[in-house]
């Protein structure tokens, strides 16, 4: 068995080729040696064989890094090897249908008219806003959207009442037609759309009145949509089947409501996790104290130790936002800010003086990393600025 040619040197392209430049490549060596284009030359399906082996590879970016990697025995496994380069239909040519009928409009035959075919509905999306705690603990809301339905007066076919669409007599109902194109390389027998009937296979010689023959209408609709607990901003949740309607009883699409989660005004999300600041005076931080915080299941009361330090984050546990999967919730972390007092008057500022005066260096011990020496020979203001990183 012969030894397998470099993929890329087959379509003439380098290693770092984009894979338009691949694709671009194959279809000039596509044309140059298909078989039909050229009957008198019996090395030409197995160099065709070769360019469509190497182009599937390499359009396949899964295909394409493994070959690059492991070369030929990364990719022989894939199923390239059997019954996917026969000398049969198109069909056979490892799914580059779409590339032959781009380069030659498609060879003698094939499947029907896609249009003819039944096909899948659009999907459609629409914004459905919540409040932090929707979005947190899970709510079901009521949104409206507007899509294209079959139309209720023809039950979708487009045809007038007592009526019905009728086999098109030039395609007969295949939505297609075959043309003989004289090309450079001779007449080749390609298949396009039937002009007659648009690619349908049918004629409405009597529109409906209610859609003017299209089969469909708009419809504004009501949809409850269930908003799972811990969903977060941004997320998209699709709802199966409640997209616009198919053509040809070909189903409905999907339709994706995206969630914009409105900002709450005590704290921010992160994670799981919520997390809020808190302001307490210069006293409650020094002497302890217990004050009230805000959490997503209202505010509860908590403790402040006493020589509480500026920036200091304290959690509650399971406060947060509930975990999307499963039990538990996150947690709230409580980040404390420490006011400096302001606009003291001469009394208040004597008495703070008296206060510094009493303090010694075991006072600022396990103030931060600070050593004895760097802080009692501050003052008290100083020292408040470097405790609390005041500028």
């Amino acid at each position: 068995m012969a030894e397998k040619r470099d993929y890329y040197e087959v379509l003439g392209v380098s290693k770092g080729a984009s894979e338009e430049e691949i694709k671009k490549a194959y279809k000039k060596k596509a044309k140059k040696y298909h078989p039909d284009l050229n009957p008198d030359d019996p090395t030409s399906a197995d160099k065709f064989k070769e360019i469509n082996e190497a182009a599937e590879v390499l359009t396949d970016a899964d295909k394409r890094g493994r070959y690059d990697q492991f070369g030929h025995a990364g990719v022989d496994n894939n199923g390239m090897g059997g019954g996917g380069y026969g000398g049969g239909g198109f069909s056979d040519f490892g799914g580059f249908g779409d590339i032959f009928e781009n380069i030659f409009g498609g060879f003698g035959g094939g499947g029907g008219s896609q249009k003819n075919r039944p096909r899948r509905g659009s999907d459609i999306e629409t914004t459905l806003n919540v409040t932090f705690e929707e979005a947190a603990f899970g709510v079901e809301k009521e949104i409206k959207i507007t899509r294209l339905e079959d139309c209720t007066t023809c039950s979708g076919t487009g045809a007038a009442a007592g009526t019905s669409p009728k086999t098109c007599p030039q395609c007969n109902g295949s939505g297609q037609v075959r043309m003989v194109q004289n090309t450079p390389f001779g007449q080749v027998q390609n298949v396009r759309p039937c002009p007659q009937c648009n690619g349908e296979g049918t004629i409405i010689e009597q529109p409906c009145s209610g859609c003017g023959g299209t089969g469909k209408s708009r419809k504004n609709r009501s949809i409850n949509v269930a908003v799972p607990k811990g969903m977060e901003n941004g997320a998209s949740l699709r709802i199966t089947g409640e997209g616009e309607d198919g053509y040809k009883n070909g189903g409905r699409g999907d339709l994706y409501v995206h969630i914009n989660v409105k900002p709450h005004p005590d704290f921010i999300r992160v994670g799981n996790d919520t997390h809020s600041q808190c302001d307490i005076t210069f006293a409650q931080a020094a002497l302890g104290a217990t004050i009230e915080v805000p959490t997503l299941d209202g505010r509860v009361a908590f403790h402040i130790p006493e020589g509480t330090q500026n920036n200091a984050t304290f959690r509650l546990k399971e406060k947060g936002i509930p975990h999307m999967r499963g039990k538990g919730r996150g947690d709230h972390k409580i980040k404390v800010r420490i006011l400096v007092p302001v606009h003291l008057t001469e009394a208040q500022q004597k008495e703070l003086a008296k206060f510094e005066a009493g303090l010694d260096n075991d006072n600022y011990k396990e103030v931060g990393n600070r050593t004895e020496s760097s802080t009692k020979d501050k003052g008290f203001f100083d020292k408040m600025k470097d405790a609390f990183k005041i500028d």
